[in-house]
């Protein structure tokens, strides 16, 4: 069984996983792989408790600036 902040923080990487498939017009399986294929996750790990205090857009461009520093090719562009 989770601890209330495993639940938290899963739902938390649950919910940034779909804010940045939306972003980046991706299902969230291919968000998945991607973030995990770019390091994103080590990086929401070890940061979590900041990255949970910024809205989801902030959230989701620190993860794609993490992940095209490890090689991925997606660019977050403000609107």
């Amino acid at each position: 069984m989770l601890s209330r902040e495993e639940t938290y923080q899963l739902k938390y990487t649950i919910a940034l996983i779909a804010e940045f498939a939306k972003k980046f017009h991706l299902g969230k399986k291919q968000a998945y792989n991607y973030i995990k294929r770019f390091n994103g996750f080590d990086y929401l790990k070890s940061f979590y408790d900041v990255l949970h205090t910024l809205s989801f857009e902030e959230a989701v461009r620190d993860i794609s600036i993490i992940c095209a520093r490890n090689g991925g090719k997606l660019k977050y562009q403000d609107l």
